[in-house]
């Protein structure tokens, strides 16, 4: 029975040709697809994948943030801000733990949590920390002020967290 539906849609001996052409043309075109590389895989090896991150931004946005706070202390005029960064962001990976006990001694295992599948695995971010702040560079109109002066380098050192060895202020042109 389907052997006689197979005949009448095949009728001639052409079409089944050109079927088998058709069906193998395209496993074909699967297998070289799967050979290309992909556009959005690393090429760094096993290097996990981490996000896109600004860190210039980041340290634009906390320079604009100090000026405008900076600017709302009495007497300080119009205020600028320069900020240094001493190193880029540090990515902390999830990892598993196991410990084993036996005999006296202990031993103690730790793995990189991957998540992703098939090539594409990549270690799972716990938490992303941002450059550190190491100096600022604070230049303000009214900071002739002693007075002023000293309200600057603390609300720096507390904005930033730094201490005040790292700050230098100046005056405005």
């Amino acid at each position: 029975m389907l052997d006689k539906k197979i005949k009448e849609l095949f009728g001639e001996r052409n079409n089944l040709v050109i079927i088998v052409i058709l069906g193998s043309a395209g496993l074909l075109l699967v297998l070289i697809s799967s050979l290309l590389p992909s556009g959005n895989r690393s090429d760094k090896g096993n290097e996990p994948k981490v996000p896109d991150t600004d860190i210039a931004g980041y340290c634009l946005e906390t320079q604009n943030r100090l000026e405008d706070f900076l600017e709302s202390i009495d007497g300080a005029g119009k205020v600028r801000v320069y900020l240094t960064i001493n190193s880029d962001e540090q990515y902390i990976y999830a990892k598993e733990e196991k410990q084993s006990r036996a005999d006296n001694r202990t031993e103690q295992e730790e793995k990189y949590v991957l998540v992703g599948g098939g090539s594409d695995k990549t270690a799972l971010i716990e938490t992303v920390r941002m450059p550190e702040i190491a100096g600022a560079v604070i230049a303000c109109t009214g900071c002739d002020s002693p007075i002023v002066r000293e309200r600057i380098y603390r609300a720096v050192s507390a904005a930033l967290g730094i201490s005040a060895g790292k700050i230098y202020v100046t005056k405005l042109q």
